[in-house]
C-alpha cells in the first residue's frame, strides 16, 4: 500500500491546529495510508504546549520544531525532507483548507496522469467563503503574471494545496522561507516540464481576526520571486 505523507507548517495555531489533525485523520483514501510531519516553526502562543500534550508520540505523527521563526517556506523545506511517502500533500494548520478534498486532489496522480496537482479556489463548484475583493484580485494577478513566466495555465497558483509525487519534491532545492514559496515551486516544477493538473476545492477563508497572517508584503516578495525563478 502507498503512503501519503501529510506536510503541515504551523506557526500559533493552537486554536485550531487540533481541528485540523482530527479532519485529517477522519479522511479515508483508498489505497494510501497516512503519515503526518508536523513542523512547529517556533510558535509562541502555546502551540508547542498542545503538540507536545496531544500529538507527540501518537501513531503515524512526526513533529519537527524549528527553534527560531524561519517563515511557512522554511517550514515546508524541513517537512518535505522528513517525509516517507509516495504522495505528499500541503496541509495549512488553520481551517480554510478542507481535507475531505484529498481523494479528488491525489486522484490524478494516482491514476498515473499527473506529477503534481494543484487545489484551485477559483473552478469548479465547490462551496467558498466571500472575503477579501482585493486579495482575489492580487491572487489572480500574480498567478497571470507567473503563467506568463512559467507558460503553464493555473488559475490558482498562491493555492495552500499542492500535492506531488514524493521523488518530485524531495528533489526539488526550496529557497524560499516564506509565501514566496509558491511562486518559486510553481516556476522549478515548470522548468522540469512535469505533468500538471489542477482540481476545484473548497475553501473557508480567515479574516485577520482570525488569525490569518499574510500580508500586502508577501505580494510583494512573491511578484519579485516570479521574476527570479522565471
Amino acid at each position: 500500500m502507498q503512503t501519503l505523507s501529510i506536510v503541515i507548517p504551523v506557526f500559533n495555531e493552537k486554536e485550531t491546529l487540533l481541528q485540523v489533525v482530527e479532519r485529517v485523520q477522519a479522511v479515508e483514501v483508498d489505497g494510501l495510508t497516512k503519515e503526518l510531519v508536523i513542523v512547529d516553526d517556533c510558535s509562541t502562543d502555546g502551540t508547542r504546549d498542545v503538540i507536545r500534550e496531544h500529538l507527540e508520540g501518537r501513531d503515524g505523527i512526526r513533529v519537527i520544531y524549528h527553534e527560531g521563526n524561519l517563515g511557512k517556506g522554511a517550514a515546508l523545506r524541513t517537512g518535505f525532507a522528513h517525509t516517507t511517502g509516495d504522495i505528499v500533500l500541503i496541509q495549512d494548520a488553520d481551517l480554510e483548507y478542507d481535507p475531505r478534498d484529498y481523494p479528488r486532489l491525489v486522484t490524478p496522480i494516482l491514476e498515473g496522469r499527473a506529477d503534481v496537482v494543484y487545489g484551485s479556489r477559483f473552478i469548479g463548484g465547490e462551496s467558498h467563503r466571500v472575503l477579501f475583493f482585493w486579495h482575489s484580485v492580487g491572487n489572480r494577478l500574480l498567478t497571470t503574471l507567473s503563467n506568463m513566466m512559467t507558460n503553464l495555465n493555473l488559475t490558482d497558483m498562491e493555492t495552500c494545496y499542492k500535492v506531488f509525487r514524493g521523488e518530485v519534491i524531495r528533489d526539488i532545492e526550496i529557497k524560499e522561507d516564506r509565501f514566496g514559496f509558491e511562486p518559486e515551486i510553481t516556476a522549478k516544477l515548470a522548468s522540469r516540464k512535469l505533468r500538471i493538473y489542477e482540481v476545484g476545492i473548497h475553501y473557508d477563508g480567515r479574516t485577520y481576526d482570525d488569525g490569518k497572517k499574510i500580508t500586502w508584503r508577501d505580494g510583494v516578495r512573491a511578484l519579485w520571486c516570479i521574476f527570479r525563478y522565471r
